[in-house]
C-alpha cells in the first residue's frame, strides 16, 4: 500500500501554513540599517586607502561611553562631536584588560547621529563627514586628503 501525503490546514481551515513572501529580502532593523549605512559611507574611503587602513576596524556603539575631565573646553582630535555630544571616536591600538593587544578602531555612536539627521541623504552626509575626519586623524593627514571636497561645515 502507498503512502498518502496530506496538506495540513491550520485548525480554523484558513489554508496551509508557511512562508508568505519567500522571495522578498528580510526586513532590516533600524540598527542593521545604520550598520549598513556606516559601511556604505566607509567603502569609498577604504577603496582609496586600502593599504593604510588594513589594520583599522570600524564599529558602531549605541551611545558614547566616555569619561570626560571636569571642565573640559574642547574635544581632542580623535573625537568628532556636535557641541558636547560625541558622534564618533578613534580608539588607538592598545592593550585590553586581559593584556591582549587591540587593533585601532573607529566607533560611530548610533543614537546621537540618528537624532541629528533626518532622512537617508542627511545620514549619509553625516556619516561621511565623521569617517573622513577620524580617518584623517588616524592617518595623520588633513581631511581634504581623504576627501578633496571635504569642508568643515559638512
Amino acid at each position: 500500500m502507498g503512502h498518502i501525503t496530506r496538506v495540513r490546514n491550520d485548525r480554523r481551515g484558513r489554508g496551509p501554513r508557511g512562508v508568505l513572501l519567500p522571495d522578498l529580502p528580510r526586513h532590516k532593523s533600524r540598527s542593521e540599517q545604520f550598520d549598513a549605512a556606516v559601511l556604505d559611507a566607509y567603502e569609498p574611503i577604504v577603496d582609496r586607502f586600502e593599504e593604510q587602513l588594513a589594520s583599522l576596524d570600524i564599529a558602531v556603539d549605541v551611545v558614547p561611553r566616555m569619561r570626560l575631565d571636569v571642565g573640559y573646553k574642547q574635544w581632542p582630535d580623535d573625537v568628532v562631536a556636535d557641541g558636547q555630544v560625541p558622534l564618533g571616536r578613534l580608539v588607538p591600538a592598545g592593550v585590553d584588560s586581559k593584556g591582549r593587544p587591540t587593533r585601532p578602531r573607529i566607533i560611530v555612536f548610533r543614537r546621537p547621529v540618528e537624532l541629528r539627521t533626518h532622512g537617508a541623504a542627511a545620514l549619509r552626509e553625516q556619516l561621511h563627514a565623521i569617517l573622513v575626519r577620524l580617518v584623517a586623524v588616524y592617518l595623520n593627514v588633513s581631511p581634504d586628503i581623504i576627501d578633496p571636497q571635504f569642508t568643515w561645515e559638512s
